[in-house]
């Protein structure tokens, strides 16, 4: 019974290690730069398959090779890559990344850092990341808020300028409240698509009500 065990464990451990593979994943941003350092360390690493992108920036969202690795990855799959910063370039497109693959019970492991997901120790550092990455998350919203509120504060108008003067605003709202004239034909005449029209009037009344 006991040998018969014994010979289970090991059919499962050798069906898991058969399933296993190790994918890589290399990037340099131009094309006159040479992905050959990259390859060298993937394959030293022991990597089955090897996928790349020249020419690609790490923030591009648009990676050929990437696609192709995720494409590839199966649960039990390790992905590899030479450094960090080949994966992507934010932290927090990084943490996103590394997130999705420990969903699809996928692991990760970086060469120069030595950050190994299936390791404590590279979950511990991946932690860490992920804190870091939601502090980064927290200053933008926190300096776009102070920025929005500066801007305000000096009474400037935020986003894209108006398409309409103030004199155009108050004679396209008398237009089509007073006179009930189209929107369409008020646009036709300001020079101006249908929806400025519409949106100038819908504020002006959301104004007047709230007063």
């Amino acid at each position: 019974m006991v040998t018969k065990l014994i010979r289970q464990s090991t059919r499962i451990d050798r069906q898991f290690v058969m399933t296993t593979r190790k994918i890589g994943y290399a990037r340099v941003s131009t094309v006159e730069q040479s992905l050959s350092l990259q390859i060298s360390a993937l394959e030293a690493a022991g990597c089955d398959r090897i996928f790349s992108d020249g020419g690609f920036s790490g923030a591009s969202a648009d990676r050929p090779g990437l696609s192709a690795a995720m494409n590839a990855l199966r649960p039990c799959d390790m992905l590899f890559v030479w450094r960090l910063d080949r994966l992507g370039r934010s932290l927090v497109h990084l943490v996103a990344l590394i997130n999705e693959l420990s969903a699809r019970e996928i692991e990760f492991r970086s060469l120069t850092e030595n950050i190994d997901t299936s390791s404590a120790g590279g979950r511990l550092v991946f932690h860490m990341m992920a804190a870091l990455a939601e502090f980064e998350r927290s200053l933008i919203s926190e300096r776009t808020r102070a920025g929005m509120e500066a801007v305000r504060s000096t009474g400037r108008h935020l986003g894209r300028p108006s398409a309409l003067s103030d004199d155009q605003r108050s004679a396209a709202i008398a237009a089509v409240i007073n006179d009930g004239e189209a929107l369409a034909s008020v646009a036709i005449r300001f020079r101006v698509h249908t929806r400025t029209i519409r949106r100038v009037v819908a504020d002006y009344r959301a104004e007047t009500n709230g007063r």
